[in-house]
């Protein structure tokens, strides 16, 4: 099968694969509760992609050259079928490396059964050990100890466990010390995410952005750190490691340092929708087509028609488009999961 390569030649590597676009959390970077409220309209079940069709739509993006799958949401473990869907991805499917982003609120429970389906790693949302900020930033008041004990509980199980901390300025920027050193404790890869600009909700302004650079600054300045390369082309978090053994972190720097040049990544919202980006206003309808009757081969065609035809670089022109006050529309980053 030839490799599929965009505008820019980038081929297709990393597929982010959102299976619900409800959340428990009301993080307020994400989905801020005072839009996304009790009347709020969730997609349905009917609209969302069942087992099968999703089983189905991922042969195609193996074909297509991904290699790695990420499931997210929303919160991925909401939708009861997500062990048995790792199951399928790992063992039926055989894809090198499955991996899943969760806000780990129900991860003690689930641990077990996703590990044995073949999870190769889970990603747990963690943006503060202060339990007062970390019911501020969830959106609902909730503990801390209970994701907590899920991070321990994958750890039992040997699930690698990476954490992500969104940092913002004025919010949990003195977070940054703390968490890193409760991560060195435990040998959890902490990954550092400057705060963005998805969706259209989440009060975004540039000056609320602390820069990757400062935040290893700050570390380095306690714990000396030196850059490591990347694991695999494409990767978006740049990598360092401390000099005394203690680990390493990353950090994903898409307002300071885009990385679009080297992107490989697609999006697969809840409702069966590609996008080329993060920043994408339109998705192209993968699962109407599919329900419309294509064949394999058709569905492949489609993905490749659009993959082929990608030439998205928000993070490269973001500077440009806000200088010049150009209003953009973004899908809503609960459809698919960052």
């Amino acid at each position: 099968m030839p490799e599929l390569h965009d505008q820019f030649r980038r081929p297709l590597r990393d597929l982010r694969v959102s299976v619900t676009d409800r959340c428990n959390f009301r993080c307020p970077y994400c989905m801020p509760a005072e839009v996304f409220g009790a009347n709020y309209p969730f997609l349905k079940d009917p609209q969302l992609m069942s087992l099968d069709e999703l089983v189905r739509i991922l042969r195609q993006f193996l074909r297509a050259g991904v290699e790695k799958v990420r499931l997210t949401g929303g919160e991925p473990l909401l939708r009861p079928d997500v062990p048995e869907l790792v199951r399928i991805l790992k063992q039926e499917l055989r894809v090198p490396e499955v991996a899943l982003t969760t806000n780990g609120w129900l991860l003690e429970k689930l641990a077990p059964a996703l590990r044995t389906a073949g999870l190769d790693r889970v990603n747990v949302s963690l943006d503060s050990l202060d339990p007062a900020i970390f019911a501020q930033l969830n959106g609902r008041g909730l503990k801390l100890d209970r994701v907590l004990r899920g991070i321990a509980a994958a750890q039992e199980t040997g699930l690698p466990v990476k954490l992500n901390m969104v940092v913002q300025r004025d919010v949990n920027e003195g977070e940054i010390p703390a968490l890193a050193a409760w991560a060195r404790e435990r040998r959890l890869v902490l990954r550092f995410i400057e705060f963005m600009d998805v969706g259209n909700h989440n009060g975004w302004q540039m000056d609320r952005v602390v820069p990757a650079k400062t935040i290893v600054e700050t570390l380095h300045a306690r714990w000396p750190l030196e850059a490591v390369g990347p694991n695999y082309r494409g990767e978006v978090a740049a990598r360092y490691r401390y000099r005394d053994g203690g680990g390493e972190i990353g950090l994903i720097s898409s307002v300071t340092e885009p990385f679009c040049r080297d992107c490989h990544r697609a999006r697969l919202s809840a409702d069966g929708r590609l996008y080329a980006c993060l920043f994408a206003a339109l998705g192209s309808d993968v699962l109407g087509t599919l329900r419309r009757g294509a064949s394999d081969a058709e569905l492949f065609n489609f993905i490749a028609r659009v993959w082929g035809g990608r030439n998205d670089r928000y993070s490269d022109e973001r500077a440009e488009l806000l200088a010049a006050g150009v209003p953009r529309k973004k899908v809503e980053m609960s459809y698919i999961g960052g």
